[in-house]
């Protein structure tokens, strides 16, 4: 179904839009299936109209090792794993790294399954129609992979509804579901959340509540709990006072602190807007001021590496819990925040300059740092020597339009002699403004933090 229009508010709109078009599938052998987590409160609102019960599909895609955000395939439950080998040609993907890929991407499907659905059993989808849905479609291997899925465990009729896709995408996947609804299916398509005004990332406390809704429980019923921290806090370094946010979700698994850069703050939404992907995903998130009011007027402090790294090192070694002697000697004081659970790994996100004040600390910290983001940064001005010794495995994200930074990140990553990794965020500038590329650098985030912030 090919229909052309404006975009979707946020997910829970795009849901009320797709039902309507699915009012024909009503009945008691229709089960709605949701492929988390984007798809789960658009399935919810289908699942709702349609009166049937919910239930989800866990999907990974397998991203090109060095372009995470280009699909060469997917994986799913019960085995499935589907590829695409257009992609793994012009890509030039070996079999080992195939392999480590489906390998890292297992273990976060298998997380993920747990998580959801805990000893609960799956649907009955046996002689059922089954409606599987997402937020949207790209390339189509998770949406393929989900519909052999379902097909699989017993479905009679499987129904692929989606709120926006491509074009092509009929041509696509017809032959892996008997009907195809969509909403949108714009021309020039480049990425779903260009079609969305709100495509911020669904946490899995929100997957959580919501199914716990669909199955006629509460929260208490899911296992949720409220956020236990979200507040200012002042963190003493080099003898100044910096303030900070530090927000802390249930059962945080790290924690990830952020320096920002060219004069920006810890009211930047651009790292607002990822520090709040973090904290959906489990991660506790630290964003202050490495400068005071009074220093911020004087250009040449923004900078100073060495001024913004030696504060970031001192309020990352107060909150790694490290000994007071120690922290001592850096201006901090006896004890860490109260409230931050103790023995949290740590990772460092840096912007701008900022990110090489995280590289500049890391180097410093040695395994006291896990791992390392860098949002359209300026890595090469913490040093060739500082940047040899960094251990943390670092993760350096550019916009494709920003040409002249990707240079400065490709020559740093030269002399990093860690696990790194460059990724190029398509059709995104310096400050990331065009439509879902800041989701993108929270996705690319996340899974990096997610991936080496390993709690003991």
């Amino acid at each position: 179904m090919h229909v052309t229009g404006t975009g979707f508010t946020d997910r829970t709109d795009a849901g009320r839009r797709l039902a309507a078009r699915l009012e024909h599938l009503r009945g008691a052998d229709t089960v709605v299936v949701a492929l988390p987590r984007g798809g789960v409160p658009v399935a919810a609102e289908v699942a709702a109209a349609l009166g049937a019960p919910l239930d989800i599909c866990v999907i990974r895609k397998l991203g090109v090792p060095y372009q995470p955000e280009l699909g060469m395939g997917a994986i799913g439950e019960d085995g499935v794993r589907v590829l695409n080998d257009h992609v793994l040609r012009i890509a030039g993907v070996t079999a080992d790294q195939l392999a480590r890929v489906e390998e890292q991407e297992r273990a976060e499907l298998d997380r993920r399954a747990r998580r959801y659905r805990g000893d609960r059993p799956r649907a009955d989808l046996r002689g059922c129609t089954v409606v599987v849905v997402d937020d949207g479609i790209a390339t189509g291997s998770t949406a393929r992979a989900a519909c052999r899925i379902v097909r699989a465990r017993g479905a009679a009729r499987v129904v692929l509804a989606v709120p926006v896709a491509p074009p092509d995408w009929t041509d696509r996947l017809a032959e892996v579901a008997d009907e195809l609804v969509c909403v949108l299916t714009p021309s020039p398509f480049y990425a779903i959340g260009e079609f969305y005004a709100d495509f911020s990332q669904t946490g899995d406390d929100e997957v959580l509540r919501i199914l716990a809704e669909a199955r006629g429980e509460d929260a208490a019923g899911a296992g949720l709990v409220a956020v236990p921290v979200d507040r200012e806090v002042a963190l003493p370094a080099d003898g100044v006072r910096l303030a900070g946010r530090l927000t802390v979700p249930a059962d945080a698994r790290g924690l990830v602190v952020f320096a920002h850069g060219s004069g920006s703050s810890r009211h930047s939404p651009r790292n607002r807007h990822v520090a709040t992907g973090l904290n959906r995903s489990g991660l506790a998130t630290l964003l202050f001021d490495l400068l005071t009011e009074a220093e911020e007027p004087d250009r040449r402090n923004v900078f100073d590496v060495e001024l913004l790294g030696s504060r970031l090192t001192a309020v990352t070694d107060l909150l790694a819990d490290q000994p007071a002697e120690r922290r001592a000697g850096r201006g901090g004081p006896a004890d860490p925040p109260a409230d931050l659970p103790p023995g949290l790994p740590l990772g460092l996100f840096g912007a701008s300059t900022g990110a090489a004040a995280a590289l500049w600390a890391a180097a410093r910290l040695g395994d006291g740092v896990a791992a390392v983001v860098s949002r359209g940064g300026r890595p090469d001005l913490a040093g060739a020597e500082l940047l040899a010794e960094v251990t943390a495995p670092t993760l350096l994200i550019v916009g494709a339009r920003d040409t002249t930074v990707i240079d400065l990140n490709r020559q740093a990553r030269a002399r990093l002699r860690c696990e790194s990794e460059l990724a190029v965020v398509p059709h995104a500038g310096h400050l990331f403004e065009e439509p879902g590329a800041l989701d993108r650098v929270a996705d690319l985030a996340r899974d990096w933090f997610l991936s080496h912030l390993r709690h003991p």
